[in-house]
């Protein structure tokens, strides 16, 4: 059987344009013409029998063979910079997709790619964050590396991190009244969503009539919404909005279990890049939830 060859150039050029966000982009990085890449797409699409790349407004964007080659592209980088790295006796190079939900975006996140960038200049770290499901798809589809997520997530893939407290929120200007035979206003995610389904389970089990007041694909949709005063919510206190505060243990609401924090790498084996940004990773969330090594 004839064994088609990829070009790593013509790799390299692929997720270059997916970093920079186009191929004009990319084409100045790499020093091609415009011409010269899209030859080098075409010459591609040709080896492999089906296009990578589809209109999409004034943009082009994957196809599914494109995402699938541009997930393989970047493993065969990695392993290409590491084998050369290796001979040269040079840092090790190559790149990092890091998937987490937004509750750790704010506060965390920052410090943590600052110290990465520190301490592994050479590594460029892409970030993604969305909902759980998302990144869990992402990540099976070899489209992430490694995956932050709270709760639901008992896969063979995952190293705990921590249980962190869940927490009924507000609005810190007002003070929740429980009035009895009327419904408890919820400001929640869509599901599927793992807070979602706890808020539920926790207050039909303590016999509190409630109603989705509002739903949003974004934790900080929610966070607006409980702001305003349209209703409370169900998270964990990492990363809470200043303007928002944890609802007083006094109060008529049902106490709530803790969430498993999770980080999860598809069960495969990960680059040396990933490996060292892992390292730095753990390091600082350990730091951050004032957890001991």
């Amino acid at each position: 059987m004839d064994r088609t060859n990829l070009d790593t150039g013509i790799l390299r050029t692929l997720v270059t344009a997916q970093q920079l966000g186009g191929f004009n982009r990319a084409a100045q990085r790499v020093g091609r013409s415009q011409s010269a890449v899209s030859q080098q797409v075409r010459r591609l699409e040709e080896q492999l029998g089906k296009p990578m790349f589809r209109k999409e407004g004034r943009g082009l964007v994957p196809t599914e063979a494109g995402d699938v080659i541009l997930s393989y592209a970047r493993r065969i980088l990695d392993l290409n910079d590491e084998a050369v790295a290796a001979v040269r006796g040079i840092a090790v190079g190559g790149s990092v997709r890091f998937g987490l939900q937004t509750d750790l975006t704010e506060n965390w996140l920052p410090k943590t790619l600052a110290l990465a960038k520190q301490a592994h200049p050479e590594i460029q770290v892409e970030v993604i964050a969305d909902r759980s499901s998302v990144l869990i798809e992402r990540l099976d589809k070899g489209q992430l590396d490694l995956a932050l997520l709270l709760g639901g997530n008992r896969r063979s893939d995952g190293q705990r991190i921590t249980a962190l407290p869940m927490a009924w929120i507000g609005p810190r200007k007002a003070q929740l009244t429980l009035r009895r035979g009327q419904p408890l206003p919820l400001a929640l995610c869509s599901p599927p969503c793992f807070f979602r389904e706890t808020a539920i389970n926790a207050l039909n089990e303590a016999g509190i009539p409630w109603q989705i007041a509002f739903s949003s694909l974004s934790p900080h949709g929610v966070w607006a919404a409980v702001d305003a005063g349209l209703g409370i919510t169900l998270r964990t206190a990492t990363g809470l909005p200043s303007q928002l505060a944890i609802i007083a243990p006094r109060s008529r609401l049902p106490r709530l279990p803790k969430v498993d924090l999770f980080l999860h790498d598809g069960g495969r084996e990960p680059a040396n890049a990933v490996s060292r940004f892992k390292e730095t990773l753990l390091g600082t969330l350990r730091d951050y939830l004032q957890l001991a090594a």
